[in-house]
């Protein structure tokens, strides 16, 4: 096992390398000139000269990665036009020469039009991005699975046909019309109904109210969820059907063990390979940003910083979020391979 995991971590740290080597580029090599995106609406030459060099793309493409990729464990200083500017120094070390600050590690770059790292900027919007994710990933999966288990064991009878139809009408909805929904009606017309007051969306740190916490994320959660628990019910009653029809299922049954073992000791156990392969490839990509959600609900994650960098042309950032969405689904892979192994042993020889 250890030799498993110890194979998918060299993987995991090539496929970053060759990740980023890309990314890089391809903010990086862009036929629009990243110095003249940066200067707003008055650009002269002299402006977009300067530009250029506080983003040291006067640099060749190799001087320019290797400044980068060595910025993030050593930090990096940039020159500047105005006052000292100063990174929050997680290494306690600050600069000291007037037109110049330090980034200190670890450091994804910094962002001339918000006046601010890049680090910081997704450090500030990663925990609602967590949150949201991880609260949807949890409640679509308990119900998708239970769901999905539910219409398997009753197959054809009624109880069947009326699950896989709310799953197939709220998997035919998209995310963004069941947020507006759920936000008219839940935050709007049922306090205006029954004089209910339901706080509207917002995120408040767990370690300041996790009772807030909770209710201002139940929404997005609901709204993330609805969509992602259709697809796992379809995906989890198609491999209980296919498993529960295997032979040693019949002889797990003819031992005398009892209904609840079968099913979800041997049944669902059998059936996890690819519901695991799924829900960590979503849940990957909703740590990288649930985009839809955090727009629908006015959440400051990394979705919206991701919208605010496409529209201000903020090209540091949009490097930094995607080299983090990568890292999440590279990770995400990772852990289903090891999952893979804990399910299933005859994966670890692979």
């Amino acid at each position: 096992m250890g030799g498993y995991i110890a194979r998918r971590l060299l993987a995991m740290v090539g496929m970053l390398f060759g990740l980023s080597i890309i990314t890089f580029l391809l903010f990086s090599a862009l036929p629009a000139d990243p110095a003249r995106l940066t200067c707003g609406k008055s650009c002269t030459p002299e402006i977009v000269e300067a530009n250029r060099v506080r983003l040291g793309l006067d640099q060749p493409l190799a001087v320019q990665y290797g400044r980068f990729m060595v910025a993030i464990p050593c930090g990096r200083i940039y020159p500047t036009t105005g006052p000292i500017l100063q990174c929050p120094a997680l290494s306690g070390e600050t600069a000291t020469e007037a037109g110049t600050f330090m980034c200190d590690p670890i450091c994804l770059g910094y962002s001339f039009r918000q006046g601010e790292t890049v680090t910081n900027l997704i450090v500030e919007a990663l925990p609602v991005t967590l949150s949201v994710a991880l609260g949807a990933f949890v409640l679509w999966l308990v119900v998708g699975i239970l769901s999905g288990v539910y219409a398997a064991l009753r197959r054809g009878r009624w109880q069947d046909r009326t699950t896989m139809g709310i799953a197939l009408i709220g998997y035919s909805f998209p995310s963004f019309f069941i947020g507006l929904v759920l936000l008219y009606f839940v935050a709007f017309q049922i306090p205006e109904w029954t004089g209910l007051t339901y706080p509207y969306p917002k995120f408040t740190p767990f370690s300041e109210s996790p009772g807030l916490w909770f209710w201002g994320l139940l929404l997005p959660w609901i709204t993330l969820a609805m969509l992602y628990a259709a697809f796992y019910t379809r995906l989890t009653r198609n491999q209980m059907l296919e498993t529960l029809g295997e032979d040693y299922i019949r002889t797990a049954r003819s031992k005398g063990l009892s209904e609840r073992t079968v099913i979800y000791k041997h049944g669902l156990r059998a059936g996890l390979t690819p519901i695991v392969t799924a829900a960590g490839l979503d849940l990957a990509g909703l740590l990288g940003g649930a985009i839809i959600a955090e727009q629908v609900f006015n959440l400051q994650g990394l979705g919206r910083l991701a919208i605010q960098s496409v529209s201000d042309a903020d090209l540091p950032v949009l490097t930094g979020i995607v080299l983090i969405t990568s890292f999440f689904v590279i990770l995400g892979n990772l852990v289903v391979d090891v999952l893979y192994a804990a399910i299933d042993p005859r994966v670890r020889l692979a």
